[in-house]
């Protein structure tokens, strides 16, 4: 790992995705805030002020489309890289989180490798910029 270690926010419904999420990004020497879903983040963001931020797709209440829809509204969090989760893996999908704004894609279930890998494209691109 070359940089420092950022601040990472994981939205997830599922209490064993944010578990597993929480503990590779730790042993990758980062620090983890975790959200129950959309609304649980949003109350989290302004004061963590993640620097990569990783969202569930189907949660309740707020799903990740809406929650990052709402997070690239907020000029502080415009260029804060979002990385959607999803245990679907369709090209539907993937476009639509592209168009609320989300870099990235990745199914669960993930590995280590593939999340760690994914904070190392993305994190670096934003923490540089603070």
């Amino acid at each position: 790992m070359n940089g420092s270690p950022l601040k990472i926010l994981v939205v997830d419904d599922s209490n064993t995705i944010r578990r597993s999420a929480e503990i590779f990004l730790k042993q990758g020497g980062h620090e983890v805030v975790l959200a129950e879903d959309g609304f649980d983040a949003l109350s989290k963001i302004s004061d963590c002020v993640p620097d990569l931020i990783f969202c569930d797709i189907l949660m309740p209440r707020l799903d990740g489309y809406q929650t990052c829809a709402i997070i690239k509204r907020n000029e502080r969090f415009t260029d804060t890289p979002v990385v959607m989760l999803s245990s679907k893996d369709g090209v539907f999908d993937k476009a639509r989180g592209r168009m609320v704004g989300s870099q990235d894609y990745l199914t669960k279930p993930f590995t280590k490798d593939q999340l760690l890998q994914a904070v190392a494209q993305y994190g670096t691109t934003h923490a540089g910029g603070q």
